[in-house]
């Protein structure tokens, strides 16, 4: 077999594109501690300042803050002048950092991916096994990241956006219904909407019970703990109600076996009612699939979401990125003959789905 030729400058741009990506690792950490640290609140507050202004007000000493500004400054994430030796916060920067009432908000977004990364040597071990590592087992970064994410996309969508794009679901919602949010985390879907629907009642249920007790303490924080129960249950254990509505938010790729959660949810459902299911926006093919969103989707799927679907009975794998197509497949498998997609952001998808 012929060696392959080695084109030099192909080969030091690929090394040197691993620096950045090197650099890009570290600076998931360095987010997640200008976050901790309240640095990029401080830089909003008082825009162009020195690493001594900055140590000075946040209580850290300079040498933390000198670097930190540095790789910031290197990363493009703050401004640097090097006139008055000043760095400075874009405004746009800001809104995505310290607003977290703002969809763009990402600090989560970082802080579920160094979590996830932190147990990488687990997932290495269960992939050796050919075994899974269950949502429970994962560092608390991953459990309150994703919900730092997510709140702020469900905050500015879910009821101004989604919910409307069903069906004649916020008629009845209004009017009063009962609702099931299953895998619903530390509740924020299930408080949102229990929050703008005070005539309907909510069920959220999770796997995990240590989210289970977060939304427990989230709904008693928004008033609204006597219109909302959390269960401890899996998605294939729905009970005997019955709801006019079921709701699951980035969760179904999840399920090691979705199938039987499609079908829990086909028995549960009145037959008039409604199954909205959010995933992660996707196309069908990997190609597709190729960009920075799903490089991203792709990464967490291979590190969290395939892992906690292998570790459960059946263990479908979906992957983060499974698109419509087998998305629509799962739920035509339980019975499901209406499906369409009602609505989307660039980190979502909306499936609309009925019996």
């Amino acid at each position: 077999m012929t060696a392959a030729q080695i084109d030099t400058d192909k080969l030091m741009a690929f090394v040197f594109r691993a620096v950045d990506e090197v650099g890009a690792t570290l600076n998931t950490a360095l987010v997640r501690m200008g976050d901790q640290l309240g640095y990029y609140r401080d830089l909003a507050s008082h825009g162009p300042t020195t690493s001594a202004e900055l140590a000075s007000r946040t209580g850290t000493p300079e040498p933390y803050a000198r670097e930190w500004l540095n790789a910031q400054a290197a990363g493009r994430i703050v401004e640097y002048d090097p006139a008055d030796g000043r760095y400075s916060l874009p405004p746009e920067h800001a809104v995505a950092l310290t607003d977290e009432t703002s969809p763009a908000y990402l600090p989560g977004f970082f802080q579920i991916a160094l979590g996830t990364v932190h147990d990488t040597d687990r997932v290495v071990q269960a992939a050796r096994a050919g075994t899974g590592v269950g949502w429970h087992e994962h560092d608390a970064d991953v459990h309150v990241g994703c919900e730092r994410f997510f709140r702020p996309g469900y905050a500015a969508n879910l009821v101004s956006g989604w919910l409307p794009a069903l069906d004649g679901v916020v008629d009845m919602l209004t009017a009063g219904a009962r609702v099931a949010d299953v895998g619903c985390g530390h509740g924020a879907s299930t408080v949102l909407m229990a929050q703008a629907f005070p005539r309907s009642r909510f069920v959220g249920s999770d796997l995990h019970a240590a989210s289970i007790e977060t939304a427990r303490a989230r709904a008693a924080e928004a008033g609204v703990a006597d219109r909302v129960v959390f269960e401890t249950v899996p998605a294939q254990q729905l009970g005997d109600a019955r709801y006019q509505l079921i709701t699951m938010f980035d969760c179904l790729h999840d399920m090691g076996d979705p199938v039987g959660a499609a079908r829990a949810v086909r028995a549960a459902l009145e037959p008039d009612g409604t199954w909205m299911v959010v995933e992660p926006a996707a196309g069908d093919a990997v190609e597709d699939n190729l960009t920075p969103l799903g490089r991203a989707y792709y990464g967490f799927s291979a590190l969290l979401c395939t892992p906690a679907s292998l570790s459960q009975p059946v263990g479908a794998a979906l992957g983060t990125q499974a698109g419509p197509a087998r998305i629509r497949e799962v739920v035509s498998q339980a019975g499901f003959t209406r499906f369409r997609v009602a609505a989307s952001t660039p980190f979502n998808t909306v499936f609309e789905i009925r019996p």
